[in-house]
């Protein structure tokens, strides 16, 4: 590998790190920020839950087909509510909800911090003393971290329930069965796993989206390919954090 390769990717790794340190140590001033955040929470979260409406019920919609599919002659149709559950809470729910909004929250925080990049706007914040950390970063990404398991919750009542009403009029499930059954082999880390992936999946979006935004440079242009940039890098992100929480939870590795 050249040399000057690898440099640059000591060097990237290194900023983004020094990038995570910087917006944790200004959590002390999240009282002065308190608006802030608040504003960025409505808009991660509220502004989200049509989306999450809409993908959760027909992910809970073809859940309940491709298990009802895929379980046939094999377990008790009156199982299938296990299974829905299970796999709601622990994958579906959680990282399709992180996929989702890596496209929608992700995208929007880049394009809007690199349009303050290239139009200089950043730089104007520094100019009057405020440290675009304290002001533009963090409030981000603390509603990030906040509202993504709050919407997951949300993406598991939606999934769940669509599921239950078509496995009850499609497939002749007995609607008592269903949850009785769900209920009877839930286990708290179902949904506690799901809950923590979706803390990690908040905090990559939202700080993946503000490091993008923040280099970059070439007007519309830069500001394009950090967006995409924040989608591409968000999601394979995602798909690996899944994979090593759930390996820490569950005991895959």
């Amino acid at each position: 590998m050249n040399t000057k390769y690898k440099f640059t990717v000591v060097n990237f790794i290194g900023e983004f790190v020094l990038f995570n340190v910087a917006i944790f140590s200004h959590l002390t001033k999240i009282k002065k920020r308190f608006n802030e955040v608040l504003k960025q929470m409505k808009r991660i979260g509220y502004d989200s839950f049509l989306l999450i409406a809409v993908t959760s019920a027909f992910t809970g919609l073809v859940t309940s087909v491709q298990a009802s599919y895929q379980t046939s002659g094999y377990i008790p149709l009156s199982l299938i509510g296990v299974l829905i559950g299970k796999s709601t809470m622990i994958e579906l729910a959680p990282v399709l909800t992180g996929l989702v909004l890596a496209g929608k929250v992700g995208a929007s925080i880049a394009a809007e911090i690199g349009t303050m990049k290239v139009s200089e706007q950043l730089d104007a914040l520094e100019t009057m003393a405020i440290d675009p950390v304290d002001l533009v970063y963090m409030p981000r990404v603390i509603a990030g971290i906040v509202m993504f398991p709050i919407l997951t919750i949300f993406a598991n009542l939606i999934g769940i329930f669509s599921a239950f009403v078509l496995s009850v009029y499609k497939y002749n499930i007995n609607a008592f069965s269903f949850f009785t059954n769900m209920r009877d082999f839930f286990l708290p880390s179902d949904l506690i796993g799901g809950l923590v992936k979706s803390i990690f999946f908040g905090l990559i979006i939202t700080v993946v989206a503000c490091f993008a935004g923040s280099k970059a440079k070439g007007g519309a242009e830069g500001v394009g390919r950090v967006t995409t940039v924040t989608v591409v890098y968000s999601s394979i992100l995602i798909l690996i954090m899944d994979f090593i929480v759930a390996s820490l939870l569950f005991g895959a590795i």
